[in-house]
């Protein structure tokens, strides 16, 4: 194992060659700008002076060019100092020293995201090169429908046997619907290929099977979005090991809803996951995930950890973004579906400039970027901390814990926790609070709730 504090996790390189022909690009377009301005000043004035020449279309047009020129002006910073990043995983300490990580995926209706796709996330998450005993992840139901939840159950089984496949195999592409479909090339490093292609036919019949359950269990009549019922939290924690391989730590979360009170959508739902995995594992980093946004790279979680871990950066960073791939594009396509020029010309160029952009999935997020927390002290006010973060004093200690142990303490503690998360899913828990009133209003801004970041790097 190599010393990270002598050899860095992570480089970031700036090519001169793509700075040099940007920065060219912006000097010959302005000095064009320029001359054009000159010779619509003329003009106007000229016409200005002019009575048998309409003035006011040619001053109408100026303005046009005026505003657009602005604009494209502002967009100019993004090609200024684009950067690119290598990392060192091979650097970093061992899985024992390594921080947990709570995974978060948000599904709302399972008619427009079919549970077979959103359950595919879920194992990719899953399957993630990563200690499973600091893995945790959440599905967020903002449906409420049953469906999702039998789905999950199903998923979970498995999960039980594709994990240890993929670990065993070093398989790469772990969501399975892509890997056995064979849209993305894997090469396994294999000890023995008669033993690898049963093992792998096996799974591929596991895998058929619980797409055929799931897809019936799709097609029944109560695969409907319950927008009026009770918070539902269920921990899938029976048989954590499975074949000597421990799986991550599963957790179905169905918030309250009721017609009668706002619900916010995305954002709300990743509100109530913040308060429940607070309480079930308060991991200190979170992988923010949509349903159709599987894990495509096995160890993502370790590339961001170089940056997380690194101890000059990380006091200033907040979250680490990685790129959006898509398989299912045209090759064709000609209205920038794959967000190429996004990924990788824009948020480059933002990274370079740091400046802060979030594309609300495929994140790893520092939990206490959330919310700034006053110092722990004797005399610290309760009453203040509760009508900033609600009434549960359970959830205000957890916010000064740094890790909760995976559920391996007394059954009565986990019970009481099990309740609390119910309370904390409820739709009534942020009403009157700082956090609610604040949250609230950056929601209906932006739609998300990033605006509590204090810190605010991007690394992309």
């Amino acid at each position: 194992m190599m010393n990270s504090s002598s050899h860095p996790l992570h480089l970031c390189h700036l090519k001169k060659s793509n700075l040099i022909i940007n920065r060219l690009y912006i000097l010959f377009h302005s000095i064009a700008l320029i001359l054009l301005f000159s010779f619509r000043i003329s003009s106007i004035l000229t016409l200005f002076h002019s009575k048998n020449q309409p003035f006011i279309p040619h001053l109408l047009i100026f303005i046009s060019e005026l505003t657009l020129s602005f604009i494209w002006i502002l967009s100019q910073s993004f090609l200024w100092r684009p950067v690119t990043r290598t990392v060192f995983p091979e650097r970093l300490p061992g899985d024992d020293q390594l921080p947990p990580i709570d995974v978060f995926i948000c599904t709302a209706d399972p008619r427009a995201e079919p549970p077979l796709g959103v359950m595919n996330t879920v194992i990719s998450a899953m399957a993630l090169n990563y200690p499973a005993e600091k893995l945790s992840v959440y599905l967020s139901d903002d449906g409420g429908c049953p469906v999702t939840l039998e789905a999950m159950r199903e998923a979970l089984k498995f999960a039980k046997m594709w994990v240890p496949f993929c670990n065993k195999y070093g398989v790469k592409t772990i969501c399975p619907e892509a890997y056995f479909s064979g849209r993305e090339v894997d090469d396994e490093v294999m000890v023995d290929s008669y033993e690898f292609g049963a093992e792998q036919h096996r799974i591929k019949e596991e895998y058929e099977s619980f797409a055929r359950k799931v897809t019936k269990i799709s097609e029944s009549e109560t695969c409907i979005s319950n927008k009026d019922h009770s918070a539902v939290v269920e921990v899938m924690v029976e048989e954590r090991t499975h074949d000597q391989v421990k799986m991550p730590l599963l957790v179905y979360v169905s918030r309250e809803k009721r017609t009668s009170h706002p619900h916010h959508f995305k954002a709300g739902a990743l509100n109530a996951l913040l308060r429940v995995s607070n309480l079930l594992s308060n991991s200190p980093y979170i992988l923010g995930l949509d349903c159709d946004m599987y894990c495509n790279d096995k160890n993502s979680a370790r590339q961001a950890m170089c940056f997380h871990l690194d101890p000059n950066l990380s006091p200033s960073l907040a979250f680490v973004q990685f790129p959006q791939t898509f398989h299912n594009a045209s090759k064709h396509d000609i209205y920038e579906s794959t967000l190429r020029c996004t990924f990788k010309t824009l948020w480059r160029g933002m990274d370079g400039i740091k400046g802060p952009c979030l594309s609300g999935t495929c994140y790893y997020l520092k939990r206490e970027a959330l919310y700034e927390l006053p110092v722990m002290q004797q005399d610290i006010n309760l009453k203040e901390l509760k009508q900033c973060f609600g009434t549960s004093n359970e959830f205000i200690r957890s916010l000064y814990k740094k890790y909760n142990a995976k559920l391996d303490g007394e059954k009565d503690l986990f019970d009481e926790s099990l309740q609390e998360t119910k309370h904390l899913a409820s739709c009534e828990y942020e009403d009157g609070t700082k956090w609610g009133n604040e949250a609230s209003l950056l929601i209906q801004m932006f739609g998300f709730f990033f605006g509590f970041l204090k810190n605010r790097k991007l690394v992309a």
